[in-house]
């Protein structure tokens, strides 16, 4: 039996992130429901980012150019180079508008359970950009997670002996958290890490 268009939607937009088919459904009615005002232009924004957008040779982000935006823009520090795993890591620094360096995205952390190696993410690039650069920084921004800190370990291995500083983003008490709700393990990397109070 073929499948309705409107199944078909459904069954697609189920598969977003934080979308299930009940979501979906719901999201799908609405779209259906203003289709002149929503659903078309979606379709047509749709299309032209699966044209347009591309992968920076530079540094993985995703942008309608190559290099992209950051890895152009004159007024960022080129000298200082803040590695993450994906481009929503990246996204979610830039929203902080606190960085004002250059990024390299890994596109993934490595994981030996998923056969995942240095070769299959974007490493041996990052280490080829601190040997021919002029970067003096890099800040290795993985996420606090087994996989994530196993590729931090990694990549400072790799570029012991560059020259370059290897720092990482400091890890415990968020700002505004409160000791009860946190996990053990926030709390730990929050004592380790602690300074003193001026």
């Amino acid at each position: 039996m073929a499948v309705s268009d409107v199944e078909h939607l459904i069954q697609l937009l189920a598969k977003l992130p934080g979308l299930g088919p009940r979501s979906a459904r719901r999201a799908a009615l609405y779209l259906i429901k203003r289709r002149e005002a929503l659903l078309v232009p979606l379709a047509r924004a749709l299309t032209d980012a699966a044209d347009a957008i591309r992968t920076c040779s530079v540094c993985g982000n995703l942008d309608t150019r190559d290099p992209c935006a950051v890895c152009t823009d004159p007024k960022r520090d080129a000298s200082i180079v803040c590695v993450v795993e994906d481009v929503a890591d990246m996204w979610a620094l830039e929203r902080t508008v606190a960085f004002r360096g250059r990024y390299h995205v890994l596109g993934g952390t490595l994981s030996a359970l998923d056969g995942v190696g240095p070769d299959d993410l974007n490493i041996p690039a990052l280490v080829a950009r601190v040997r021919g650069g002029d970067i003096k920084e890099v800040i290795l921004a993985t996420n606090a997670t087994v996989d994530g800190q196993t590729t931090a370990h990694y990549i400072a291995d790799a570029l012991a002996g560059t020259g370059v500083a290897v720092s990482g983003l400091a890890h415990g008490v968020p700002v505004g958290g409160e000791l009860d709700y946190l996990d053990e393990g926030t709390l730990s990397a929050a004592l380790k890490a602690r300074r003193p109070v001026s």
